[in-house]
């Protein structure tokens, strides 16, 4: 009989980053739960994948993360991995954003990542290892003009990364945030920047071998925060 793959949860699978992170993930070996808010785009890659499942999670809704990872736990296990990538929020000035679209995406960036925390990290800490990889971005160190409800809502989940890594980390679980300082290659970011070239782009592969890394660790060397430019980027 062979032996039980070890189960990894994609949060936030789209055609980027996170399906970058799923493939990644499922050759490192791992069971991947392939998790968004919607199923469209994660059917198709579930069949591609060896041992993968989809579901159904809107992160910034409680009864759905609660309903999501118990199905996964159903039917997969308990998770060891979460890579967490979800991300999104309104772009936009003070005048140009609402209450509204504040609040959604602090849901989505750090309740949702709140949530999922303590869905998978009992079991993680009852086996006395795991792994928390989140994706985060540049905003969460500066705000800009436009970055009005994405810098605060990013900056909410890198605090809470760093929370939980001080408190997770003696129990054997590593908690490490990944901040992409760069645009991501998608199409469209390509539509939108004809004038790019390759280089100006952070491949999705590269952030997922990134993650990958990340889990892999020794305990005695764990990294809490790393960054993913490409090489041409000011900063």
């Amino acid at each position: 009989m062979s032996e039980k793959r070890k189960v990894c949860a994609v949060i936030g699978v789209g055609p980027g980053n996170g399906a970058a992170l799923a493939r990644r993930f499922a050759a490192d070996g791992y069971a991947v739960a392939l998790m968004a808010r919607s199923t469209k785009n994660t059917l198709a890659l579930a069949e591609e994948l060896v041992d993968a499942r989809s579901f159904a999670c809107d992160v910034g809704d409680a009864a759905s993360v609660a309903s999501a990872f118990a199905a996964v736990r159903a039917e997969m296990g308990e998770v060891d991995v979460v890579v967490f990538n979800a991300g999104s929020g309104v772009f936009g000035a003070l005048d140009d954003v609402s209450a509204a679209d504040f609040e959604a995406s602090w849901r989505v960036n750090s309740l949702g990542l709140f949530l999922v925390a303590k869905e998978v990290t009992p079991a993680m800490k009852a086996a006395g290892e795991g792994a928390i990889i989140v994706i985060g971005a540049t905003a969460s160190r500066r705000g800009t003009a436009r970055t009005t409800a994405f810098a605060p809502a990013k900056a909410a989940q890198r605090s809470l990364c760093e929370a939980l890594a001080r408190q997770l980390g003696p129990d054997g679980v590593h908690v490490a945030l990944i901040i992409l300082d760069g645009v991501v290659d998608l199409p469209r970011t390509r539509e939108v920047m004809k004038d790019k070239s390759d280089d100006f782009f952070i491949k999705p592969s590269g952030v997922a071998d990134l993650a990958s890394m990340l889990v892999r660790q020794d305990k005695s060397a764990w990294t809490f925060e790393a960054e993913a430019r490409p090489f041409g980027e000011t900063w």
